[in-house]
């Protein structure tokens, strides 16, 4: 199972981009850094320089179709960025429209709420979010972790770091649900 994480080229959450890198890897599922431009990425923690990573796949030369799932990690330009580039909210569009699970944590929303895909639709997230949220046509809702299956492609949420064992466990079962069934159409009748 392949598994994009999109984020902007700075502002990235640290902690949110690798503690659900590694719930992907830990299931022997290949995670792939993408982003709106190739690279190196910058993350923070917080409001402070943090860490450099690789750019794996660039928007606008690979798409959703190239992967089983993806994640969004958030931090607050992050998602601020990716809103602001159509090829970004495009890729995002593109896995909830072709029935793909897509994860996204904390300020990661705003992405979700810029491609349409929270209409109707309960979810969670940071709480200053919340009215966005709302104003987007969702169910907005306080909890650590929230699973929707009310559309095509599984959409899981998450608050805040402190969330994340949550997070990483929730769509992790999610997302071996469409593995699992991909081995099963790929081996069984």
């Amino acid at each position: 199972m392949r598994v994009a994480f999109l984020v902007a080229p700075e502002g990235v959450e640290q902690i949110e981009l690798e503690r659900p890198w590694q719930a992907v890897a830990d299931q022997g599922w290949q995670p792939r850094l993408v982003s709106t431009e190739s690279g190196e990425v910058r993350a923070f923690h917080h409001l402070d320089r943090a860490d450099t990573f690789p750019v794996d796949d660039v928007v606008g030369t690979t798409g959703p179709d190239d992967y089983d799932a993806l994640v969004l990690p958030g931090g607050v330009a992050n998602p601020d960025a990716l809103r602001t580039d159509e090829g970004a909210v495009d890729f995002v569009r593109g896995f909830l429209r072709t029935g793909r699970p897509v994860a996204a944590i904390c300020h990661a929303a705003w992405t979700l709420v810029e491609a349409d895909a929270v209409r109707d639709r309960t979810v969670t997230s940071w709480p200053s979010l919340a009215t966005d949220l709302r104003n987007a046509g969702a169910i907005w809702v306080d909890e650590e972790v929230r699973v929707c299956r009310a559309a095509p492609g599984t959409l899981v949420t998450s608050r805040r770091p402190d969330d994340l064992d949550a997070f990483c466990t929730a769509f992790v079962e999610e997302f071996g649900a469409v593995d699992g069934a991909s081995a099963k159409g790929a081996s069984g009748p």
